[in-house]
């Protein structure tokens, strides 16, 4: 492990040079497309464009558990876009998403067809939308958004944070794993404590809040995460735990899971979702490892 010990900024930055590590292929100090590129449409209103980050499952799970209540306008396509090769920066993606992140929907039931983009925003909108997993009344909802809105806020330390210098980056530096392995464990704490007093992220009714917390802070208790359970002392957080390991008994969950993913076991991938019957060629068994 080598430490850097002093780095004096210029007095104006300029981007001369990627910055190294997993993702410094893609990442650049401007917006915009690079490159030409229609998206595909498939046969559902719901076309889903994105991968089985934590922020894509999100939407994934979601669309799964409206499905397994009954709702059959639920369908959907699920696009892969592999933001490793820079499928984000098409201009078909694009024009959904101009922040060129995943996850991004389309949908095609509305008269022009309706772009959502950003994670929390889909699932609001999907939950309005079916009128399900979102507290009806106004104590509920609101206790729904505060929970949505502090992942939105809280991940991007735990990601961009704590997962990239702890997993990601080039070089490992003591002061940045120090500095977000301590906000990673006060948000981890967070939650044990909250969930001490409630089964579900608000109460006793699973919700949307759930979903959106779960691909994050339940998968990285659970080992699934930048490999960083035993690191972070995971076992502390019982009732975390407990909350976790219920939502991933979930079958929508456990499918939801399985979307728009590349990496791990080949029996837990689906890389592209256009019909249930696309899980047919998954065992129950395998689904939810990895």
């Amino acid at each position: 492990m080598t430490e850097q010990l002093t780095y004096t900024p210029p007095k104006v930055w300029k981007w001369e040079s990627e910055s190294g590590g997993k993702f410094a292929n893609i990442n650049r100090p401007v917006s915009g497309s690079t490159h030409d590129k229609e998206l595909q449409i498939g046969k559902h209103p719901l076309q889903l464009y994105s991968l089985g980050t934590p922020n894509g499952v999100k939407v994934t799970i979601m669309l799964e558990e409206l499905l397994a209540l009954g709702h059959t306008g639920a369908e959907y396509d699920a696009w892969l876009i592999n933001i490793g090769e820079g499928d984000q920066f098409g201009s078909g993606f694009v024009d959904i998403n101009p922040n060129s992140k995943i996850p991004a929907l389309m949908d095609h039931s509305t008269d022009p067809p309706t772009r959502v983009f950003e994670s929390a925003s889909i699932l609001f909108y999907l939950a309005e939308k079916f009128g399900e997993l979102i507290p009806q009344n106004h104590e509920g909802r609101t206790k729904c958004m505060n929970w949505v809105f502090w992942q939105m806020g809280s991940a991007p330390y735990l990601g961009g944070g704590f997962g990239h210098f702890y997993a990601y980056a080039p070089e490992k530096f003591k002061y940045p794993i120090d500095r977000f392995t301590m906000e990673s464990k006060r948000q981890l704490d967070i939650l044990d404590k909250h969930l001490a007093k409630n089964e579900y992220m608000c109460g006793d009714e699973y919700s949307i809040a759930d979903i959106a917390i779960w691909p994050w802070y339940g998968a990285l208790v659970l080992g699934k995460l930048y490999g960083a359970a035993e690191f972070l002392d995971v076992t502390s957080y019982k009732n975390l735990l407990r909350w976790a390991n219920m939502l991933n008994e979930r079958k929508p969950v456990r499918r939801g899971r399985m979307v728009n993913r590349t990496f791990g076991e080949p029996a837990i991938q689906l890389h592209e979702r256009h019909d249930a019957s696309d899980f047919d060629t998954k065992t129950q068994d395998k689904i939810g490892d990895g």
